[in-house]
């Protein structure tokens, strides 16, 4: 089980690397329902980096929140790595004032396990801005537990992974 201090390390490392930079970061979220959001907000001063988030539970507000493609998630469905990486884009277009986003879309269960996607798959998008234009990354990963756990997990893995992504250089033209 992931510990308060454990995600509370994240953030700040998260939060120094932002500052550092002078960005500011936005999340989407879906199977983690907010709990991303609230991670973040939980140190004090995240009003200095952190402009804030969505919560795109259903299909329907993927796409009118965040513009996520209805081809998207009619071919991949919610669940995949490429409704991740719209939900990321989206964030840094519809807010505008954001350099970084991150975005969380899974299946934390104990439902919903669908062939090939399992209970505890949770998809991560992230998405930076650059001189040329917008860089996304996605990955997907599997985690064990039961629906809180699941979701404890996929917040703490998207705080570290974001970590690598806003200190790597923007790819050359």
């Amino acid at each position: 089980m992931e510990s308060d201090k454990e995600v509370l390390e994240a953030v700040e490392a998260l939060a120094a690397a932002l500052k550092q930079r002078g960005w500011r970061l936005g999340t989407a979220e879906s199977c983690t329902g907010g709990l991303l959001a609230g991670a973040l907000t939980a140190l004090a001063g995240s009003s200095d980096w952190y402009h804030g988030g969505f919560v795109t539970y259903s299909n329907a507000e993927k796409v009118r929140q965040l513009g996520v493609a209805d081809v998207s998630l009619e071919m991949h469905g919610a669940v995949s790595e490429q409704v991740a990486s719209q939900m990321a884009t989206g964030v840094l277009a519809v807010t505008r004032e954001t350099q970084f986003a991150i975005s969380t879309t899974g299946i934390a269960g104990p439902g919903g396990a669908t062939p090939g996607k399992p209970v505890g798959m949770v998809c991560f998008g992230f998405a930076r801005l650059c001189e040329d234009g917008v860089v996304v990354a996605a990955q997907t990963r599997l985690f064990d537990g039961d629906r809180a756990a699941v979701r404890r997990a996929a917040v703490l893995y998207a705080l570290r992974a974001a970590l690598p992504l806003i200190s790597a250089p923007c790819p050359a033209a």
